[in-house]
């Protein structure tokens, strides 16, 4: 199909837009002057029955100088009428997982009193939680907790100092990813990867972490801090999240990367938090 003659609109108002997908093709409009991430919005708003958020994606734009697509071009921004489709690449992307302090948030999910009897562990995976944000303290990371309806089920433990804190929500749904949630999300734009961490992990930790990989967002679980009632749950849930491309990872192995260098400013306090190995909360028991 023939892209049409590109027609300007006026200042301030909306512009029709071709949105393709796969054998689809809908139109639409936008507001003028909107960038990738309204596009975005508006290919899910059209098609997000249809696509896989667990893939990765590249949004074209129509050429009339070469009649093909080609990738958007970076800063691009809809000022007159135009075809656009969101293309899933066929490669396989490795995450390199790389954590700098800037670009992360600490996600503590639901480590609150009521579940101390029920959790395998539950007092190691406290302990390595408070080690966690204590250096979220320390290298200025946001944190976002989370309490699943601490009506019943009471606060987050004592244990847990919540200092600082961006946001501690109450909520009833099993994923942290509340509608508040991704508003503090969206106030930090240079967020990429989130450190997730509570419990239980074959339901809040596994719901959060596909939620947010469905956003775009690299997600790192701390195998060493979360853990459900059944150790038979903890382990098949965290194999299941890494053959999605989530990072399981241990709660050292995320301090010293997000510090990267001995000559950081911060590296002493955060080498006399992790002086004391992490207890293995039953990680290396047999199941």
């Amino acid at each position: 199909m023939a892209a049409a003659e590109p027609v300007a609109a006026p200042g301030g108002g909306s512009v029709p837009v071709l949105f393709c997908f796969s054998v689809f093709a809908r139109p639409s409009s936008v507001p003028h002057g909107a960038g990738y991430e309204l596009l975005i919005q508006k290919f899910l708003s059209l098609y997000g029955d249809q696509i896989d958020m667990h893939r990765k994606f590249v949004v074209q734009l129509f050429a009339e100088e070469w009649s093909q697509y080609i990738d958007l071009p970076k800063g691009f921004v809809v000022n007159e009428r135009c075809k656009v489709r969101l293309v899933p690449l066929q490669i396989q992307i490795t995450t390199l997982g790389n954590l700098t302090p800037s670009s992360t948030v600490f996600f503590c999910c639901d480590m609150q009193e009521r579940f101390r009897p029920a959790i395998k562990y539950f007092g190691d995976i406290i302990s390595v939680g408070q080690r966690l944000l204590q250096g979220a303290r320390l290298l200025g990371i946001p944190v976002i907790v989370t309490e699943q309806y601490p009506k019943g089920l009471g606060s987050t433990v004592q244990e847990i100092d919540l200092t600082g804190a961006k946001l501690v929500l109450p909520k009833t749904k099993f994923s942290m990813v509340l509608p508040e949630v991704e508003a503090a999300l969206a106030e930090i734009p240079s967020v990429r990867s989130i450190v997730l961490f509570g419990v239980e992990t074959h339901v809040c930790i596994q719901q959060t972490a596909l939620e947010l990989i469905g956003r775009g967002l690299e997600v790192h679980i701390v195998a060493d801090a979360t853990s459900s009632r059944s150790m038979m749950d903890r382990m098949f849930a965290l194999e299941r999240l890494a053959r999605t491309g989530i990072i399981v990872t241990t709660s050292e192995a995320i301090l010293l990367q997000l510090v990267a260098d001995k000559e950081h400013p911060k590296f002493k306090e955060i080498q006399n938090l992790i002086k004391a190995s992490a207890p293995e909360s039953g990680l290396l028991s047999k199941v």
